[in-house]
């Protein structure tokens, strides 16, 4: 699976998680140049907090376009650090 924003691949493995709907890319595999930390966290009621990411490609910037969960409750310990994405970034094979 391939993650695509603006032209360009954030992300790309053949390992991602499907949690609700949403494809978890793990963190070896973000290209960690087109990110930066965000001081957005939101909570979910089973993952636990949420921490987010700005996306930058060409001098364009979508804020907390991503997430993860550095420490997730222990139904979701599979996708521990791994990164997700909103609509605006195409998911595809």
């Amino acid at each position: 699976m391939k993650a695509i924003w603006n032209g360009v691949v954030l992300a790309d493995s053949g390992d991602t998680k499907v949690v609700e709907g949403n494809y978890y890319f793990p963190p070896d595999s973000i290209r960690r140049e087109y990110f930066r930390d965000s001081d957005r966290h939101t909570t979910c009621p089973w993952k636990g907090l949420a921490s987010y990411y700005d996306v930058m490609v060409d001098g364009e910037v979508v804020r907390n376009a991503a997430w993860y969960y550095p420490e997730p409750k222990p139904a979701a310990a599979e996708i521990r650090d791994h990164v997700a994405f909103y609509g605006m970034v195409k998911i595809e094979r």
